[in-house]
C-alpha cells in the first residue's frame, strides 16, 4: 500500500478537529512529526479541492486568523468559526486557550483513513 501524501495526512488530522474547537498549524505539524507549520498552511490552502476539510478551524499559534485571506471572502473563516460558537475579536480567537484542541489526543496509534 502506498504511503499517504503530506496533504492527505494534514487533511486527515484537520478533519478530526471537533466542531467548536481550533488547532494550530504548528500543533498539526508537531503531531505528524513532518514538515513545519508553514507546510501545514500550504496544504490547507489547497484543501478547497477536498471535501469536508474544516480549514477554518486551524489558526496560528496566537489564535490569529492568518489563513483568512485564502478563503473565498476575507470574512468567511470568521463566519464559519462564529457559526460553531467560537468568539472572534480583531481577527483572533477570543478564548483561544479554552477552545484549543491538540491532535495528540488522537494518540500515537492514530491511523489515517485513505479511501
Amino acid at each position: 500500500m502506498a504511503q499517504p501524501s503530506y496533504y492527505t495526512l494534514v487533511f486527515a488530522v484537520t478533519r478530526e478537529i471537533p466542531r467548536g474547537r481550533v488547532s494550530t498549524y504548528g500543533a498539526i505539524a508537531d503531531f505528524l512529526a513532518l514538515g513545519s507549520a508553514r507546510m501545514v498552511g500550504w496544504a490547507l490552502n489547497n484543501s478547497f479541492h477536498e471535501e469536508d476539510v474544516p480549514a477554518h478551524r486551524v489558526v496560528n499559534r496566537k489564535g490569529e486568523l492568518t489563513g483568512r485571506n485564502h478563503f473565498p471572502t476575507p470574512t468567511l473563516m470568521q463566519e464559519r468559526l462564529e457559526e460553531e460558537g467560537i468568539r472572534v475579536e480583531d481577527n483572533r480567537v477570543a478564548d483561544f486557550d479554552e477552545v484549543f484542541w491538540h491532535p495528540k489526543v488522537l494518540g500515537m496509534d492514530y491511523e489515517v483513513k485513505v479511501d
